[in-house]
């Protein structure tokens, strides 16, 4: 779970990084694409009893707020 948090600011990073909107756009979907991951591996967690449904749901809500803006970015990108 640690190592796909933290692929979600290192992929941004990298992407804000290139000279191109195309490259930055490709580094945000995979990014967007760790957002997903991690989402799948909290599920997991919750259900092997790793972590409880209160800290689940509070990082879900979370995750969909940076997935949510992973978007908006992307869309941005799109419409310039």
């Amino acid at each position: 779970m640690r190592r796909a948090a933290i692929s979600i600011a290192a992929n941004i990073a990298e992407g804000a990084s290139r000279r191109s909107k195309v490259e930055f756009k490709q580094f945000l979907y995979i990014a967007r694409g760790s957002v997903s991951e991690l989402e799948t591996e909290l599920i997991i967690s919750l259900r092997q009893g790793y972590v409880s449904s209160k800290k689940c749901d509070k990082i879900m809500g979370q995750t969909d707020i940076i997935g949510k803006m992973l978007t908006s970015l992307i869309m941005s990108l799109k419409n310039k």
